[in-house]
């Protein structure tokens, strides 16, 4: 079992920043292939960074530029990082890995 626990959402005014993170803890198989999705009332869950395989990472176009996806292999933690957040990135996101999620966090962004 892998358990994926998201932390760092919240409300945030538009144009601020936030750092989400996801812990991830039991049979870990790869942290390197995790992501952050997000779902937004009423719309289909959507990739916004996740890594690759190869070693690289793919952001949405939506994001691209404003977002950054890390991780640290020793703490099992993967992080987003929003910057030049928009009322639209309001969703709650949630991280990712393998066949595995984590129970999600809300971001909030006001106009």
């Amino acid at each position: 079992q892998v358990q994926l626990v998201e932390s760092g959402g919240g409300l945030v005014q538009a144009g601020g920043s936030l750092r989400l993170s996801c812990a991830a803890s039991g049979r870990i198989f790869n942290i390197n292939l995790m992501g952050w999705y997000r779902q937004a009332p009423g719309k289909q869950r959507e990739l916004v960074a996740r890594f690759t395989s190869g070693g690289s990472t793919n952001y949405a176009d939506s994001v691209k530029g404003r977002f950054t996806i890390s991780r640290d292999n020793a703490k099992n933690t993967v992080y987003l990082q929003m910057t030049s957040l928009k009322p639209e990135d309001t969703a709650v996101y949630y991280c990712k890995m393998l066949t595995y999620w984590g129970q999600g966090t809300q971001v909030t962004v006001s106009s």
